[in-house]
């Protein structure tokens, strides 16, 4: 089992003035290795709460998760950043590529942080962008890149570690219908290459592209059918 989450809640907030809100009701799911999925529902389903727990980006208040078999809570904020660093990668719909960085200079970053060496980052870096059809602009900055460009970019800089699994939050709602078909052809091909990936999406037809589809209405998980 790749990830695992156990009655995983998450409540917002609570003292006199503002009450306590519960954006995320006790969840249970399973992710295997190779895997597909999406998870699909209206703005304030609570998809994007579930994937950041799933993440590591933000602990449930209550439940738990178990990733590749290690229990998420026994571990400090450090141990989890570590874990994140290297087991998982991300892409949303804002990009959040560092405008005062190329585009080599933004797929390196992980590769920084996990403390390898400037050349072996190049390397990887300029290999990940030729995987993509974007090794040309790799001198380029985001805002010398179309929008198409940029989320390819983050699924660089989201996959140039080799994580487990990518998570992918809203990936094309930003991008105009062809962009976002070539996105979701790009995740899907990294799917076949063995990677599991989970996106986050509110369009059906986007939702549809993965092997199964997680369904979320009023912060609770409704259904999980194969599509």
């Amino acid at each position: 089992m790749l990830l695992e989450a156990c009655e995983v809640s998450k409540v917002h907030g609570s003292n006199s003035e503002l009450p306590s809100a519960t954006v995320l009701k006790p969840t249970s799911l399973q992710i295997e290795e190779g895997e597909f999925i999406s998870i699909a529902g209206p703005s304030g389903s609570g998809k994007s709460t579930l994937i950041s727990i799933l993440g590591l980006l933000d602990r449930p208040t209550s439940g738990r998760l178990y990733f590749e078999n290690t229990d998420c809570s026994r571990l400090n904020d450090d141990e989890l950043a570590r874990l994140r660093n290297r087991r998982i990668g991300f892409v949303f719909q804002a990009y959040h590529l560092l405008p005062r960085l190329t585009a080599i200079g933004n797929v390196e970053l992980p590769l920084v942080y996990a403390g390898i060496g400037a050349r072996e980052r190049r390397r990887r870096a300029r290999q990940t962008l030729d995987a993509l059809g974007l090794l040309d602009k790799g001198d380029r900055f985001p805002a010398e890149l179309s929008g198409g460009e940029q989320q390819r970019v983050a699924i660089a800089r989201a996959t140039v570690s080799a994580p487990s699994i990518l998570l992918a939050d809203e990936p094309t709602g930003a991008l105009d219908s062809a962009s976002g078909r070539a996105v979701i052809g790009i995740l899907k091909e990294i799917n076949r290459a063995g990677r599991t990936v989970v996106i986050v999406t509110h369009d059906n037809g986007v939702a549809r592209e993965a092997s199964r589809t997680l369904r979320m209405r009023d912060g609770r998980l409704v259904n999980g059918a194969a599509t």
